[in-house]
């Protein structure tokens, strides 16, 4: 071997060790023989180009293909099309393309010396690092296959749809639990998935783990009860120093979209604690304090969406029109990214359910009366033409309805803050606009915002972030009367 080819082969062998090695390996290929390179695959497309120099000029790249077409069926190795001054070695890589359809080296332009062993040489490493780039891009989309298919299970299990979930979920594995804790776990958008493998070992296998969709920096884990290998909220923390961890109480699955508000509102919690996690634990429904009533003033209040047809079959039917008024009342504007549509899309969908629930959906009052109506619906599916249905303020007159809202607002009175109530209702009066709540409250909007941080530590739920609890705020406050 002579000195120029070892070297030849030492700095191929160092391109083909770094990132983007094929472009690398075709810049240096192009710089070595003062011409030009590309990949083509057997159709005669451009595959690669080097990573810094021009590519091979378009006649070169047809005259290069027109040559592919003819080696391809032949199984012809090598080839050199065109005469001095400027030549084109076409060069079939070593790629272990069983199909037969291992890509082309081409390189052109003017030599004073022919640069077979060259060429080979560099043949047999953009070969390997070929079949490299291959194997990483199929590994991304599997890995992209799968996350989508995890985000669909999460979504139907968030609008109910169970069976389907349980469907998907079988194939995907692990099996979907029929009790679990809700985690979301708050880390750097780059280490999620090192997170979520260290919750993949805490749980032996059984987490359904899935990276949130709306949240760039937030992990979702549903984590059977009996997998919580010594409290898997406090390990993550633990192992995971900028990460801040919020749970559910057990939830069925059928009440997945509740364990995740409540997981939510405990990481607002977690965010102000010296651990770093916190379990959602004091909160209760107000759905079951609402009795046989509650029920049919839901079907009622749903009926003109559940009931919807739509003029034709590329427009949202009821199912989606629910799983959109869910989605929105949950991620606020994120509600897009949760659905995949085009923002467009989702606001055609809010003002389409604004004519038929006779609502507007930018409104706390209305978002509260509709995430109600949701909750209940979630309990109790079979939809029934309801008889004269009560009103919302005739369901939340009831006296368990004011045993539930006094829970709600007591850790407000019993926190030293005295103006807590009062701004919590002028939030809510100015549809939780930050300025227009500022005005009411006579101070400036970062006070405001310092207010209300210190009011979700008392209360332990989420205001300032989606999924908010302002919506049990409001019924709260109107079944006291207080607003």
């Amino acid at each position: 071997m002579t000195a120029d080819r070892a070297d030849d082969i030492v700095a191929l062998s160092r391109l083909s060790a770094g990132p983007g090695a094929v472009g690398a390996l075709l810049d240096w290929l192009a710089r070595r023989t003062g011409g030009t390179a590309a990949l083509l695959d057997v159709d005669g497309r451009t595959l690669a180009v080097p990573a810094k120099r021009s590519a091979p000029r378009p006649p070169i790249l047809a005259a290069a293909a027109a040559a592919v077409a003819g080696m391809h069926p032949r199984g012809t190795p090598s080839a050199v099309v065109g005469g001095e001054p400027d030549p084109i070695d076409v060069v079939r890589l070593d790629a272990g393309d069983e199909a037969g359809r291992a890509p082309y080296l081409v390189v052109a332009g003017r030599s004073e010396r022919r640069h077979s062993v060259l060429l080979a040489d560099a043949a047999r490493f953009l070969g390997l690092c070929w079949r490299l780039a291959e194997a990483e891009q199929a590994r991304g989309r599997v890995a992209s296959a799968m996350t989508q298919s995890r985000e669909a299970v999460l979504h139907l299990l968030m609008a109910g749809s169970l069976a389907a979930a349980r469907r998907i979920a079988a194939t995907l594995g692990p099996k979907l639990p029929s009790l679990a804790r809700v985690y979301v776990v708050e880390c750097p958008a780059g280490r999620r998935l090192q997170v979520a493998d260290q919750i993949e070992r805490f749980a032996r296998g059984r987490a359904w783990i899935v990276p949130c969709p709306v949240q760039p920096h937030h992990l979702i884990a549903l984590v059977p009860p009996e997998r919580e290998h010594r409290g898997l909220d406090r390990l993550i923390a633990e192992r995971a120093p900028e990460a801040r961890v919020g749970a559910s109480q057990e939830m069925p699955l059928q009440e997945t979209a509740l364990g995740y508000e409540q997981a939510f509102h405990a990481l607002a919690v977690a965010r102000g604690v010296p651990g770093r996690y916190a379990r959602f634990d004091r909160h209760t429904g107000l759905t079951p304090f609402l009795g046989g009533r509650g029920p049919a003033w839901a079907a009622g209040f749903l009926a003109p969406c559940l009931t919807h047809v739509p003029a034709r079959r590329a427009d949202p039917g009821a199912e989606e029109l629910l799983a959109t008024l869910n989605s929105w009342l949950t991620f606020d504007s994120g509600a897009g990214r949760h659905l995949k549509i085009h923002r467009n899309t989702l606001y055609a969908r809010l003002r389409l359910l604004d004519g038929l629930l006779g609502l507007d959906l930018t409104r706390v009052a209305d978002q509260s009366a509709a995430w109600l109506a949701l909750r209940l619906h979630a309990v109790h599916r079979t939809f029934t033409a309801p008889p004269a249905a009560s009103t919302l303020d005739d369901l939340l007159a009831t006296p368990a309805a004011g045993v539930w809202a006094r829970s709600q607002l007591l850790p407000l009175e019993g926190a030293g803050l005295p103006a807590g109530a009062e701004t919590v209702r002028a939030w809510l009066r100015a549809d939780t606009r930050l300025p227009a709540t500022a005005s009411a409250l006579a101070i400036s909007a970062p006070a405001t915002r310092k207010r209300l941080a210190r009011i979700e530590q008392v209360l332990g739920r989420s205001l300032l972030h989606a999924p908010s609890a302002k919506h049990e705020l409001w019924l709260a406050m109107r079944a006291l009367g207080t607003l």
